[in-house]
Protein backbone atom coordinates (compact mmCIF):
# COMPACT_ATOMS: atom_id res chain seq x y z
CA UNK A 1 0.00 0.00 0.00
CA UNK A 2 1.40 3.16 -1.15
CA UNK A 3 0.31 7.20 -0.43
CA UNK A 4 -1.17 7.98 -3.44
CA UNK A 5 -2.64 11.97 -2.83
CA UNK A 6 -2.01 14.49 -0.32
CA UNK A 7 -4.91 17.27 0.35
CA UNK A 8 -4.93 20.28 2.15
CA UNK A 9 -8.48 21.90 2.89
CA UNK A 10 -8.61 25.28 5.19
CA UNK A 11 -12.09 25.81 6.39
CA UNK A 12 -14.03 28.42 8.45
CA UNK A 13 -17.33 27.80 9.23
CA UNK A 14 -19.57 30.31 9.88
CA UNK A 15 -21.70 30.37 13.50
CA UNK A 16 -25.01 28.87 13.35
CA UNK A 17 -27.65 30.59 14.26
CA UNK A 18 -27.63 34.46 14.27
CA UNK A 19 -24.70 35.71 12.67
CA UNK A 20 -25.21 39.46 12.58
CA UNK A 21 -21.59 41.16 13.03
CA UNK A 22 -22.25 43.13 16.62
CA UNK A 23 -19.44 45.79 17.69
CA UNK A 24 -17.34 45.16 20.68
CA UNK A 25 -15.99 48.24 22.53
CA UNK A 26 -13.85 45.40 24.54
CA UNK A 27 -11.55 44.67 21.48
CA UNK A 28 -10.27 45.67 18.23
CA UNK A 29 -11.77 44.04 14.69
CA UNK A 30 -9.69 42.81 11.83
CA UNK A 31 -12.59 41.26 9.41
CA UNK A 32 -13.08 38.11 10.98
CA UNK A 33 -10.24 38.58 13.79
CA UNK A 34 -10.63 40.10 16.64
CA UNK A 35 -8.01 40.99 19.72
CA UNK A 36 -8.95 42.25 23.25
CA UNK A 37 -7.92 46.21 23.54
CA UNK A 38 -6.56 45.70 27.03
CA UNK A 39 -4.97 42.78 27.51
CA UNK A 40 -2.04 40.51 25.89
CA UNK A 41 -4.27 37.80 24.58
CA UNK A 42 -4.49 35.56 21.19
CA UNK A 43 -6.23 36.65 18.29
CA UNK A 44 -9.55 34.56 17.67
CA UNK A 45 -12.07 34.66 14.45
CA UNK A 46 -15.54 35.09 14.69
CA UNK A 47 -15.80 31.81 12.81
CA UNK A 48 -13.98 28.12 13.23
CA UNK A 49 -11.54 27.89 12.00
CA UNK A 50 -9.10 24.94 11.27
CA UNK A 51 -7.05 23.01 8.90
CA UNK A 52 -8.06 18.96 7.62
CA UNK A 53 -5.78 16.85 5.42
CA UNK A 54 -6.86 14.63 3.25
CA UNK A 55 -4.73 11.24 2.26
CA UNK A 56 -5.31 8.65 -0.25
CA UNK A 57 -3.82 5.11 -0.70
CA UNK A 58 -3.35 3.02 -4.13
CA UNK A 59 -5.80 0.77 -2.60
CA UNK A 60 -8.54 3.08 -1.96
CA UNK A 61 -8.30 4.08 1.53
CA UNK A 62 -9.17 7.69 2.72
CA UNK A 63 -7.72 8.54 6.02
CA UNK A 64 -8.71 12.10 7.42
CA UNK A 65 -6.56 14.31 10.12
CA UNK A 66 -6.69 18.03 11.42
CA UNK A 67 -4.20 20.26 11.81
CA UNK A 68 -5.19 23.09 14.39
CA UNK A 69 -5.70 26.07 12.80
CA UNK A 70 -7.99 28.47 15.01
CA UNK A 71 -6.68 31.33 12.62
CA UNK A 72 -4.55 31.83 8.92
CA UNK A 73 -6.11 27.80 8.08
CA UNK A 74 -4.33 28.40 4.76
CA UNK A 75 -1.16 28.90 6.63
CA UNK A 76 -1.02 25.49 7.55
CA UNK A 77 -2.24 23.94 4.55
CA UNK A 78 0.57 25.41 2.34
CA UNK A 79 3.11 23.54 4.46
CA UNK A 80 1.24 19.85 4.06
CA UNK A 81 0.66 20.57 0.46
CA UNK A 82 4.08 22.05 -0.32
CA UNK A 83 6.46 20.75 2.44
CA UNK A 84 4.64 17.19 3.50
CA UNK A 85 3.52 16.29 0.52
CA UNK A 86 7.05 15.69 -1.35
CA UNK A 87 7.80 13.66 1.49
CA UNK A 88 4.46 11.82 2.00
CA UNK A 89 4.02 10.51 -1.81
CA UNK A 90 4.40 6.84 -2.86
CA UNK A 91 5.55 6.02 1.04
CA UNK A 92 4.18 3.38 3.00
CA UNK A 93 1.43 5.10 4.78
CA UNK A 94 1.74 2.42 7.65
CA UNK A 95 5.13 4.05 8.63
CA UNK A 96 3.35 6.31 10.32
CA UNK A 97 6.51 7.29 13.12
CA UNK A 98 8.92 7.20 10.61
CA UNK A 99 7.19 9.67 8.54
CA UNK A 100 6.66 11.88 11.23
CA UNK A 101 10.11 12.10 12.19
CA UNK A 102 11.13 11.88 8.50
CA UNK A 103 8.81 15.49 7.74
CA UNK A 104 10.02 16.83 11.38
CA UNK A 105 13.82 16.26 10.62
CA UNK A 106 13.56 17.83 7.11
CA UNK A 107 13.12 21.48 9.10
CA UNK A 108 14.23 21.01 12.48
CA UNK A 109 17.68 22.52 11.56
CA UNK A 110 16.13 25.79 9.90
CA UNK A 111 14.71 26.66 13.07
CA UNK A 112 11.05 25.18 12.66
CA UNK A 113 10.13 23.11 15.30
CA UNK A 114 6.99 23.93 16.43
CA UNK A 115 4.18 26.40 15.07
CA UNK A 116 2.59 26.16 12.25
CA UNK A 117 4.66 23.61 10.07
CA UNK A 118 4.25 21.51 13.15
CA UNK A 119 0.76 21.93 13.48
CA UNK A 120 0.56 20.63 9.39
CA UNK A 121 2.74 16.93 10.99
CA UNK A 122 -0.11 16.81 13.00
CA UNK A 123 -2.96 16.57 10.40
CA UNK A 124 -0.70 14.06 8.42
CA UNK A 125 -0.23 12.37 11.45
CA UNK A 126 -4.32 11.99 12.34
CA UNK A 127 -4.67 10.99 7.99
CA UNK A 128 -2.41 8.47 8.47
CA UNK A 129 -3.66 6.85 12.05
CA UNK A 130 -6.92 6.99 10.31
CA UNK A 131 -5.75 4.91 7.01
CA UNK A 132 -4.29 2.13 10.02
CA UNK A 133 -7.28 1.84 11.85
CA UNK A 134 -9.47 1.27 8.89
CA UNK A 135 -6.88 -0.77 6.87
CA UNK A 136 -6.90 -3.17 10.22
CA UNK A 137 -10.20 -2.49 10.85
CA UNK A 138 -9.53 -1.59 14.45
CA UNK A 139 -10.50 1.50 16.33
CA UNK A 140 -7.66 3.78 16.78
CA UNK A 141 -6.73 3.61 20.66
CA UNK A 142 -6.59 0.18 19.96
CA UNK A 143 -2.92 0.38 17.66
CA UNK A 144 -1.90 2.94 20.11
CA UNK A 145 -1.87 0.86 23.01
CA UNK A 146 -4.77 -0.41 23.98
CA UNK A 147 -8.53 0.38 25.89
CA UNK A 148 -7.47 1.56 29.25
CA UNK A 149 -11.03 2.61 30.10
CA UNK A 150 -14.57 2.17 29.19
CA UNK A 151 -15.39 5.53 28.36
CA UNK A 152 -13.32 9.08 28.03
CA UNK A 153 -14.86 11.25 30.84
CA UNK A 154 -15.17 14.81 29.74
CA UNK A 155 -15.37 18.59 30.83
CA UNK A 156 -16.80 21.96 29.20
CA UNK A 157 -16.13 25.22 29.03
CA UNK A 158 -17.81 28.94 29.97
CA UNK A 159 -17.59 31.77 32.66
CA UNK A 160 -19.63 34.80 32.44
CA UNK A 161 -18.52 38.46 32.96
CA UNK A 162 -20.17 38.74 36.39
CA UNK A 163 -21.61 35.69 38.96
CA UNK A 164 -24.78 35.63 37.78
CA UNK A 165 -24.44 34.93 34.25
CA UNK A 166 -21.78 32.28 35.23
CA UNK A 167 -24.34 30.39 37.25
CA UNK A 168 -26.60 30.15 34.60
CA UNK A 169 -24.27 28.76 31.81
CA UNK A 170 -22.61 26.36 34.62
CA UNK A 171 -26.52 25.41 35.46
CA UNK A 172 -27.12 24.77 31.93
CA UNK A 173 -23.75 22.70 31.84
CA UNK A 174 -24.86 20.58 34.73
CA UNK A 175 -28.51 19.82 33.59
CA UNK A 176 -27.22 17.89 30.66
CA UNK A 177 -24.92 15.89 32.50
CA UNK A 178 -21.43 17.17 33.05
CA UNK A 179 -19.71 17.36 36.39
CA UNK A 180 -17.07 18.86 35.39
CA UNK A 181 -16.90 22.73 34.29
CA UNK A 182 -14.12 25.12 33.51
CA UNK A 183 -14.75 28.52 33.63
CA UNK A 184 -12.71 31.17 31.49
CA UNK A 185 -12.18 34.51 33.43
CA UNK A 186 -10.41 37.53 32.71
CA UNK A 187 -10.90 39.51 35.37
CA UNK A 188 -9.08 40.86 38.34
CA UNK A 189 -8.70 38.32 40.43
CA UNK A 190 -11.29 39.64 43.24
CA UNK A 191 -14.18 39.23 40.11
CA UNK A 192 -12.65 36.23 39.24
CA UNK A 193 -13.33 34.75 43.13
CA UNK A 194 -16.78 36.52 43.28
CA UNK A 195 -17.12 34.81 39.88
CA UNK A 196 -16.72 31.41 40.94
CA UNK A 197 -18.01 31.23 44.64
CA UNK A 198 -21.15 31.92 43.10
CA UNK A 199 -21.06 29.08 40.61
CA UNK A 200 -19.52 27.10 43.43
CA UNK A 201 -22.85 28.00 45.36
CA UNK A 202 -24.57 26.99 42.22
CA UNK A 203 -23.70 23.66 41.26
CA UNK A 204 -22.72 22.66 44.81
CA UNK A 205 -19.77 20.47 45.95
CA UNK A 206 -20.03 17.25 43.48
CA UNK A 207 -19.35 18.85 40.67
CA UNK A 208 -15.25 19.77 39.71
CA UNK A 209 -14.74 23.53 38.82
CA UNK A 210 -11.15 24.72 37.03
CA UNK A 211 -10.61 28.15 36.02
CA UNK A 212 -8.16 29.17 32.97
CA UNK A 213 -6.55 32.76 32.69
CA UNK A 214 -4.99 32.51 29.76
CA UNK A 215 -1.64 33.63 30.93
CA UNK A 216 -3.13 36.99 32.23
CA UNK A 217 -1.31 36.82 35.83
CA UNK A 218 2.14 37.37 36.36
CA UNK A 219 3.68 35.15 39.00
CA UNK A 220 3.02 36.35 42.40
CA UNK A 221 -1.01 37.59 41.60
CA UNK A 222 -1.81 34.32 40.15
CA UNK A 223 -0.03 32.49 43.62
CA UNK A 224 -2.41 35.00 44.96
CA UNK A 225 -5.27 34.04 42.59
CA UNK A 226 -4.71 30.17 43.35
CA UNK A 227 -5.25 30.67 46.92
CA UNK A 228 -8.41 32.38 46.66
CA UNK A 229 -9.47 29.20 44.12
CA UNK A 230 -8.20 26.93 46.54
CA UNK A 231 -10.76 28.20 49.26
CA UNK A 232 -13.28 27.30 46.53
CA UNK A 233 -12.06 23.91 45.84
CA UNK A 234 -11.26 24.50 42.21
CA UNK A 235 -9.18 21.40 41.12
CA UNK A 236 -7.04 23.52 38.71
CA UNK A 237 -5.46 27.24 37.39
CA UNK A 238 -4.76 26.90 34.02
CA UNK A 239 -2.10 28.68 32.15
CA UNK A 240 -1.55 30.97 35.00
CA UNK A 241 0.91 33.42 33.61
CA UNK A 242 3.06 33.87 30.22
CA UNK A 243 3.64 30.98 28.19
CA UNK A 244 7.13 30.97 27.68
CA UNK A 245 7.69 31.68 31.35
CA UNK A 246 8.71 28.10 32.59
CA UNK A 247 10.18 29.16 36.21
CA UNK A 248 7.12 31.48 36.79
CA UNK A 249 4.77 28.46 36.43
CA UNK A 250 7.02 26.21 38.48
CA UNK A 251 6.90 28.51 41.33
CA UNK A 252 3.51 29.18 40.88
CA UNK A 253 3.65 25.34 40.81
CA UNK A 254 5.09 24.72 43.76
CA UNK A 255 3.32 27.54 45.65
CA UNK A 256 -0.01 26.38 45.27
CA UNK A 257 -2.30 22.61 46.46
CA UNK A 258 -4.00 22.91 43.81
CA UNK A 259 -3.17 21.63 40.11
CA UNK A 260 -1.27 24.08 37.69
CA UNK A 261 -2.37 22.82 34.21
CA UNK A 262 -0.68 24.46 31.48
CA UNK A 263 1.10 23.22 28.06
CA UNK A 264 -1.52 23.56 24.95
CA UNK A 265 1.18 25.40 23.10
CA UNK A 266 4.18 22.84 23.46
CA UNK A 267 3.69 20.76 20.27
CA UNK A 268 6.93 18.71 20.74
CA UNK A 269 8.92 16.29 23.36
CA UNK A 270 11.73 18.42 23.71
CA UNK A 271 9.58 21.52 24.27
CA UNK A 272 8.21 19.47 27.20
CA UNK A 273 10.80 18.20 28.58
CA UNK A 274 12.31 21.13 30.62
CA UNK A 275 8.48 22.16 32.34
CA UNK A 276 8.75 18.41 32.44
CA UNK A 277 12.38 18.82 34.13
CA UNK A 278 11.22 21.71 36.11
CA UNK A 279 8.20 20.18 37.44
CA UNK A 280 6.54 23.87 35.70
CA UNK A 281 2.78 21.96 36.22
CA UNK A 282 0.95 19.64 37.73
CA UNK A 283 -1.22 18.49 34.75
CA UNK A 284 0.13 18.07 31.09
CA UNK A 285 -2.44 19.59 28.41
CA UNK A 286 -0.94 18.78 24.74
CA UNK A 287 -3.21 19.48 21.88
CA UNK A 288 -3.49 16.51 19.78
CA UNK A 289 -4.03 18.36 16.43
CA UNK A 290 -1.14 19.98 17.39
CA UNK A 291 1.31 17.11 18.62
CA UNK A 292 -0.21 14.24 16.49
CA UNK A 293 -0.40 10.57 17.77
CA UNK A 294 3.02 9.73 17.30
CA UNK A 295 3.97 12.83 19.52
CA UNK A 296 1.05 12.76 21.77
CA UNK A 297 2.23 9.49 22.44
CA UNK A 298 5.49 10.46 23.38
CA UNK A 299 4.58 13.21 25.35
CA UNK A 300 2.23 11.34 27.42
CA UNK A 301 4.95 8.63 27.93
CA UNK A 302 7.56 11.59 29.34
CA UNK A 303 4.75 12.93 32.03
CA UNK A 304 3.79 8.99 33.15
CA UNK A 305 7.62 8.29 33.87
CA UNK A 306 7.45 11.40 36.47
CA UNK A 307 3.99 10.33 37.87
CA UNK A 308 2.24 13.22 36.29
CA UNK A 309 -1.33 13.52 34.76
CA UNK A 310 -2.62 14.58 31.15
CA UNK A 311 -5.55 15.75 30.86
CA UNK A 312 -5.70 16.93 26.57
CA UNK A 313 -6.59 20.13 25.41
CA UNK A 314 -8.92 20.61 22.33
CA UNK A 315 -9.82 24.52 22.30
CA UNK A 316 -10.67 25.31 19.01
CA UNK A 317 -9.92 21.76 17.34
CA UNK A 318 -12.59 20.84 15.07
CA UNK A 319 -14.52 17.48 15.39
CA UNK A 320 -11.25 15.19 14.07
CA UNK A 321 -9.25 17.12 16.78
CA UNK A 322 -12.12 15.90 19.22
CA UNK A 323 -12.38 12.81 17.60
CA UNK A 324 -8.34 11.87 17.56
CA UNK A 325 -8.18 13.20 21.36
CA UNK A 326 -10.72 10.57 22.00
CA UNK A 327 -8.70 7.61 20.78
CA UNK A 328 -5.49 9.55 22.22
CA UNK A 329 -7.80 9.56 26.08
CA UNK A 330 -8.50 6.06 25.81
CA UNK A 331 -5.06 4.59 25.25
CA UNK A 332 -3.01 6.83 27.73
CA UNK A 333 -2.55 5.29 31.29
CA UNK A 334 -2.01 8.44 32.96
CA UNK A 335 -5.17 10.63 31.42
CA UNK A 336 -7.13 12.53 34.08
CA UNK A 337 -9.92 14.41 31.74
CA UNK A 338 -10.34 15.93 28.33
CA UNK A 339 -11.40 19.46 27.53
CA UNK A 340 -14.58 19.49 25.03
CA UNK A 341 -16.68 22.64 24.17
CA UNK A 342 -20.53 21.32 24.19
CA UNK A 343 -21.94 24.21 22.68
CA UNK A 344 -19.57 24.04 19.83
CA UNK A 345 -19.80 20.31 18.79
CA UNK A 346 -22.48 21.19 16.91
CA UNK A 347 -21.11 23.21 14.90
CA UNK A 348 -18.07 21.47 14.34
CA UNK A 349 -19.61 18.35 13.28
CA UNK A 350 -21.30 20.12 10.22
CA UNK A 351 -18.37 18.69 7.75
CA UNK A 352 -18.89 15.04 8.73
CA UNK A 353 -21.81 12.48 8.53
CA UNK A 354 -21.10 10.59 11.50
CA UNK A 355 -18.98 11.97 14.30
CA UNK A 356 -18.85 10.89 18.51
CA UNK A 357 -21.27 12.45 20.05
CA UNK A 358 -20.84 12.65 24.16
CA UNK A 359 -23.16 11.18 26.63
CA UNK A 360 -23.68 12.38 29.92
CA UNK A 361 -20.19 14.49 30.64
CA UNK A 362 -18.32 11.07 28.79
CA UNK A 363 -17.51 9.98 25.48
CA UNK A 364 -18.23 6.06 24.63
CA UNK A 365 -15.84 3.95 23.03
CA UNK A 366 -16.90 2.13 20.24
CA UNK A 367 -15.26 0.11 17.63
CA UNK A 368 -15.05 2.15 14.66
CA UNK A 369 -12.41 1.56 12.87
CA UNK A 370 -9.97 4.65 12.66
CA UNK A 371 -10.79 7.85 14.24
CA UNK A 372 -14.75 7.25 14.17
CA UNK A 373 -15.37 10.05 11.83
CA UNK A 374 -16.97 9.90 8.35
CA UNK A 375 -16.38 13.23 6.64
CA UNK A 376 -18.97 14.72 4.44
CA UNK A 377 -16.73 15.67 1.37
CA UNK A 378 -19.19 18.11 0.34
CA UNK A 379 -19.54 19.84 3.27
CA UNK A 380 -15.89 20.12 3.08
CA UNK A 381 -15.75 21.58 -0.26
CA UNK A 382 -18.10 24.28 0.58
CA UNK A 383 -16.37 25.51 3.14
CA UNK A 384 -12.94 25.56 2.42
CA UNK A 385 -11.25 28.71 1.53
Amino acid sequence: MKIQSVEAYPIKLPPLGDTQERGDASRNQYGDYHIARDAWTSIYSSRHETCLVRIETDSGIVGWGEGQAPVSPRTTATAVEELCRPVLLDADPLDVEYLWYRMYSAMRERGHVSGFYVDALAGVDLALYDILGKALEKPVYKLLGGQFREVVRIYTGGGGADPEGARKTARSQVDVGYDALKLHLRQPNREIAAIVSAVRDEVGDTVELMVDVHGARDVSSAIQLGRDLEALDVRWLEAPTLAEDVKGHAEIARALDLQVATGEWLRTVWEWRQWVDFRAFDAAMPDIARTGLTEGKRIAALCDAYNLPVAPHVGGGGILAVAATIQYSAAIPNFQIMEHSHVAQKNKGRIAKVYPEPVDGHFPLDDTPGLGVEIDEEAVREFSV
